[in-house]
């Protein structure tokens, strides 16, 4: 026997059962209410300023003209950063504007056209912070989109961390924890082909039958002080911490004995071993 409804939607909730009157009911607010009660704020690390050291260097490098057909493609600008320990850069969108002021040190970002939506809402809204003191370097954005704060934010990290690479240089160690775990740094490899001259590979000895060699990426020193520890030194914080990543990845550490290769300060809760 099939079930007629009416059209109208309370005379359907009238005529139903009661066991399926829920099904009709139209939801309620309570549904759809967010998880937190707290009043959304945005982000503020964008606004933060970045000290510049007296022996780092920043200069905007303007895109080259396009002589060929005309495309849609804008080439991004970009910001070298020079100091005692190499060069680095940072790219930065079209719209985006770059000044900086020789005298206090300060250097500032704005977008082009403060009417423009699509720039504002790609690049995002800001409070723009106090003054500064001499030798620091801020990013100030204009009014924008209220979802866009994670663009400044990240960019601001970005040119924070090349800044202090190029000055003190990054870092990771890495603890090898187990019975006969050891590393060793070769500057030939057996199994890896060099990917440019001089490239030195990282020999591990993790429990495995075969050698496990890893190259070392450009722009990276490795060195091991003590058979279970490896020094990793570089400019670029991501191609350090990525590069430890893949180390880690021969043997992860496992819970129950504590054995594998912890990054930096990393640890892990052991568990309760299982008896049968």
């Amino acid at each position: 026997m099939r079930l007629r409804l009416p059209k109208h939607p309370r005379a359907a909730v009238s005529t139903l059962p009661d066991f399926l009157l829920p099904a009709f009911q139209p939801h309620s607010r309570s549904i759809n209410r967010p998880f937190t009660t707290s009043s959304p704020h945005a982000s503020r690390v964008g606004a933060a300023s970045i000290t510049v050291p007296p022996e780092v260097n920043l200069r905007l490098l303007e895109p080259p003209k396009r002589r060929g057909p005309i495309t849609r493609i804008v080439p991004p600008k970009v910001i070298e950063i020079q100091g005692p320990l190499g060069k680095a850069a940072v790219e930065l969108p079209p719209f985006v504007k770059y000044a900086l002021n020789d005298a206090s040190r300060k250097a500032s970002l704005s977008v082009l056209d403060k009417k423009s939506r699509d720039q504002r809402e790609l690049w995002g809204s800001f409070i723009l912070p106090p003054p500064l003191s001499p030798g620091s370097c801020s990013i100030n954005i204009c009014e924008g989109g209220r979802n866009a704060q994670q663009t400044t934010g990240t960019t601001r990290s970005y040119l924070a961390n090349h800044i202090l690479g190029v000055s003190e240089g990054h870092t990771a160690i890495l603890r090898l924890v187990g019975v006969g775990y050891r590393a060793t740094v070769e500057p030939a490899a057996i199994t890896v082909k060099p990917e440019y001259p001089g490239q030195q590979f990282v020999n591990l000895k993790v429990g495995y039958t075969h050698p496990i060699e890893l190259g070392v990426p450009m722009g990276v020193k490795a060195s091991t002080p003590l058979p279970t520890r490896i020094l990793l030194e570089g400019i670029d914080k991501e191609v350090v911490n990525s590069f430890a990543a893949s180390i880690k990845r021969w043997r992860k550490p496992e819970p129950y004995k504590g054995k594998g290769i912890f990054v930096n300060e990393e640890t892990i809760k052991l568990k309760a071993k299982k008896i049968k």
